[in-house]
């Protein structure tokens, strides 16, 4: 399953489909699948910080 997450601190949404190439995460990568030291590209939040949108 491929869902998205928004960041409860700026509202930025992680869409797996996409990924973020620029910040070297493949399209395709689910949230999950994100290490544990991945933060917002936006505003540096903490992962456990999103939730599933």
């Amino acid at each position: 399953m491929m869902d998205s997450y928004r960041c409860g601190l700026c509202g930025y949404v992680y869409n797996p489909r996409a990924g973020e190439p620029g910040h070297g995460v493949e399209p395709r990568t689910t949230f999950e699948d994100l290490p544990d030291t991945w933060a917002c590209s936006r505003c540096g939040a903490e992962k456990n910080l999103f939730r599933k949108v």
